[in-house]
C-alpha cells in the first residue's frame, strides 16, 4: 500500500528509519509564499495519484480577500496536485511522524497552471534550456528573531537572550551574539538536515536578533524549494523557544532590513562552463549582457522583489540595502555586486529583493532579467566606483509604481507569462488599497490636532 515509498528521497527515507508514517501534508506555495494544501493521513495519500485544490488560492491577498481575475468568472474550478516526490522531506517539528510533499500544479488538461509561482519559475528556467544554458542560483537569506507580538499595535522588539537582555544591534558578524538563541539555531540545523537540507553558513546580521543564512548554489527551482521549506522550518524553530522568526523586510524600526540576494551564474549545457568567463579568465561578453539586464528590466520586475508597502521601507540610504541599479567588483553599496571568485565560479548578485519574496516569483524575475540581457547583447553602464549611495536612480519607491512598470513592460510579461502577470497585479493591487485604508499611529500623532 505504501509503494510511494521507494520514490522517496535518501533523506525522508532516513528520517522514516523503517517507523511507520502517519501523514502526509500535499502542499503548494501561493503567490506570497504560503504553503497551502491539505493533509491526511498516509494510507490514504498511498492510494491517490492526484489531488485538488481550487485555482482561488492563487486570487487570494495577503490579508485574506479574495480578487476577481478580470479574465475569467469566479467560479473556483479545481486544479491538478500532482506529488513531485524529489521534495518530499519531513515536517521534525509535528507530534507525529509527517512528510512534505511539494505538488506540481496542472490543469484539468494536464497543463501547467500559469498562476503558479513554481511553474512561473520553471517557464524561466525552461528559456534558458531553449538556448543551450543552465541558469545557477545561490541565495541567501537574512530574517529577524522577535520577541512574541500578539498585538499589532504594539512595535516589534529583539527577543530576549540566554543573559536575560534583549539582543543587541549592531554586532554583525558577532560569535557571541549569535550565541544569545543557540537553542534555536540548534533547532534550525536539527530541521535542517531531518529535512536533508544543506546550511552553506549561518552569522549574525547588522540588527538586533538579526540572522543570515546562505545555502549552496545550485538548480534555481530546487534552491527555491529549499527556500518555501526553510522559511517554514525557521518559523517552527523560534517558536518552539516562545519567539517569532519574521521574514519583513522592514520589521523593526531604525534598524537594517531584512534580504534575500540572489547568486547568478549560467552554464552551457553541452560543456559545464561558466558562460560568464572565457577560456583565459577573463570576464565574458556574456557577463556583461547579464548584468546590462538587470540594470535595464529590474524596475519592472522589482513588484517581484519587494511585494508589499513594507517592502520599500528597507531601500533606505545606509542601511546596508541598495537604492540603485549600479554595479561594481566587490562594492556592496551597488544594487548588483560582483564578489570574488575564481573564473569558473565567475557571478553576479542581484542585492535588491528582500526577504519577504515568494522565492519562486523573486528568482523567476531576476533570471527573467538576465535571459533579456543575455537575448538583447547589450552593454551595461560603466562600473561604479565609490559609494554608490550616492547614485539612487532607477528604482520605485512604492508598491504602486512598481506595479505600473511591470504593467507597462511587455517584454516581463511574455517571459514571466502574460497570465501570472495579470493575476499578480490584480492580487498586489489590492493589497496595495487595503493598506490604503489603515490610519497609522504616526498620522494621528502628528495630524490628528496640527493640520
Amino acid at each position: 500500500m505504501m509503494e510511494f515509498l521507494d520514490q522517496l528521497p535518501e533523506a525522508a527515507l532516513e528520517y522514516l528509519d523503517g517507523r511507520r508514517l502517519d501523514e502526509v501534508e500535499c502542499i503548494v506555495a501561493d503567490l506570497s509564499g504560503i504553503a497551502r494544501g491539505k493533509a491526511m493521513p498516509a494510507a490514504k495519500f498511498a492510494k491517490q495519484s492526484h489531488f485538488y485544490l481550487p485555482n482561488s488560492i492563487f486570487l487570494q491577498t495577503i490579508n485574506g480577500d479574495w480578487v476577481d481575475d478580470a479574465e475569467a468568472p469566479f467560479t473556483e474550478p479545481d486544479m491538478v496536485l500532482v506529488p513531485d516526490f524529489e521534495t518530499a522531506t519531513a515536517a521534525p517539528w509535528t507530534g507525529d511522524l509527517t512528510l512534505q510533499v511539494i505538488h506540481d500544479v496542472l490543469d484539468q488538461q494536464g497543463e501547467m497552471v500559469p498562476t503558479a509561482p513554481r511553474n512561473v519559475l520553471k517557464r524561466v528556467v525552461q528559456l534558458y534550456h531553449d538556448q543551450g544554458w543552465d541558469p545557477i542560483v545561490a541565495p541567501e537569506m537574512e530574517f529577524f528573531l522577535v520577541a512574541r507580538n500578539v498585538d499589532p499595535n504594539q512595535p516589534v522588539e529583539p527577543p530576549i537572550g540566554r543573559t536575560g537582555r534583549r539582543a543587541a544591534q549592531r554586532q554583525a558578524y558577532s560569535m557571541s551574539a549569535v550565541d544569545e538563541y543557540g537553542p534555536i539555531i540548534d533547532d534550525i540545523y536539527d530541521f535542517a538536515e531531518a529535512q536533508g537540507l544543506e546550511i552553506d553558513g549561518i552569522l549574525q546580521e547588522g540588527g538586533a536578533g538579526q540572522i543570515e543564512m546562505n545555502l549552496r548554489h545550485g538548480d534555481p527551482v530546487k534552491l527555491a524549494d529549499e527556500m518555501f521549506y526553510f522559511k517554514r522550518l525557521i518559523r517552527e524553530a523560534a517558536l518552539r523557544h516562545d519567539c517569532f522568526a519574521t521574514f519583513m523586510a522592514k520589521p523593526i524600526q531604525d534598524e537594517p532590513g531584512s534580504a534575500m540576494h540572489i547568486h547568478h551564474s549560467v552554464v552551457d549545457i553541452n560543456t559545464g562552463e561558466n558562460i560568464f568567463s572565457n577560456p583565459d579568465g577573463s570576464e565574458s561578453e556574456a557577463f556583461m549582457h547579464f548584468i546590462a539586464g538587470l540594470q535595464n528590466h529590474t524596475p519592472s520586475a522589482i513588484a517581484m522583489h519587494a511585494p508589499y508597502v513594507n517592502s520599500y521601507r528597507r531601500y533606505v540610504r545606509d542601511f546596508a540595502a541598495p537604492i540603485n541599479l549600479e554595479w561594481g567588483r566587490d562594492n556592496r553599496t551597488t544594487g548588483l555586486r560582483v564578489p570574488i571568485s575564481g573564473p569558473e565560479a565567475r557571478r553576479i548578485e542581484n542585492r535588491l529583493p528582500g526577504m519577504d519574496v515568494n522565492p519562486y516569483l523573486s528568482i523567476a524575475a531576476s533570471l527573467a532579467c538576465g535571459y533579456l540581457g543575455l537575448i538583447e547583447r547589450r552593454e551595461p553602464r560603466a562600473e561604479y566606483i565609490g559609494d554608490a549611495y550616492a547614485s539612487a536612480d532607477g528604482i520605485p519607491d512604492t508598491l504602486s509604481r512598481a506595479l505600473d512598470l511591470l504593467e507597462s513592460s511587455t517584454q516581463m510579461q511574455d517571459v514571466l507569462g502574460p497570465d501570472f502577470v495579470r493575476v499578480y497585479l490584480q492580487v498586489k493591487r489590492a493589497e496595495n488599497d487595503a493598506y490604503l485604508q489603515v490610519i497609522s499611529p504616526w498620522e494621528r500623532e502628528h495630524l490628528l490636532l496640527n493640520v
